[in-house]
């Protein structure tokens, strides 16, 4: 089929709406997966059992269940429960635990990176457990794993066409329907191949300018 670029731009309008709703998801899906996931990368060096193992039991089994199930688990099994959340909430909250088990695992590393020393200068100083973390060990470990989070931002942002499994009308999903408004598939899906290749650089971009400027402001070279 010849690429229609009359139609391409008759339909951009209605991409970038849509394209919008993806943005919007995936930094809602960030926003929940950086927090959560530090908490959980915390949670999980806790010496009592009854506050790590729960911890350790629910990342495993976010990382070894797929995002799509849990999709649909969160979707059709929450309201079950009186909980009662919009297609999109509940998509922006499936890509936010999910991401944040993965997101603890890297928080987890950074965390373990921090010298044995400063945690011993912090005691040695009298700082609480939770002074240390804040002051002294996470502005240590965070610096380092800001690329692997970057990374999880951009694949979260190409995960979002799952949500339309649960009728979030995403990007992917609005190049369908105007597919099967019109009978044709070429423009919408080509033009939504380069938005998502276009935010994606950018994405990619803004995490390569980030870490130069975490890396100047602790004194390094890039």
């Amino acid at each position: 089929m010849i690429f229609d670029w009359a139609f391409a731009l008759e339909i951009v309008p209605r991409l970038a709406r849509a394209l919008v709703v993806t943005v919007q998801a995936t930094l809602g899906g960030m926003l929940i997966a950086l927090t959560l996931g530090l908490l959980l990368a915390i949670a999980r060096r806790a010496r009592l059992p009854v506050v790590r193992l729960p911890v350790v039991g629910f990342v495993e089994f976010v990382r070894s269940t797929p995002l799509l199930v849990q999709i649909y688990f969160l979707f059709y099994v929450l309201p079950g429960f009186g909980v009662q959340l919009s297609a999109f909430a509940t998509g922006v909250l499936a890509l936010g635990l999910h991401y944040g088990a993965y997101c603890s695992e890297v928080y987890r590393a950074g965390l373990d990176g921090v010298p044995r020393g400063q945690w011993e200068a912090a005691a040695a100083l009298n700082m609480s457990r939770m002074q240390t973390y804040i002051r002294v060990v996470i502005p240590q470990a965070i610096p380092p794993v800001v690329p692997a989070l970057g990374n999880y931002l951009i694949a979260m942002f190409k995960d979002t066409p799952l949500l339309s499994a649960i009728t979030v009308l995403e990007l992917l999903q609005t190049a369908k329907v105007i597919g099967a408004e019109t009978f044709r598939y070429t423009e919408p899906l080509t033009l939504v191949g380069v938005l998502f290749l276009a935010v994606s650089l950018v994405a990619a971009a803004g995490v390569r300018a980030l870490e130069r400027q975490l890396a100047a402001a602790l004194g390094r070279t890039g």
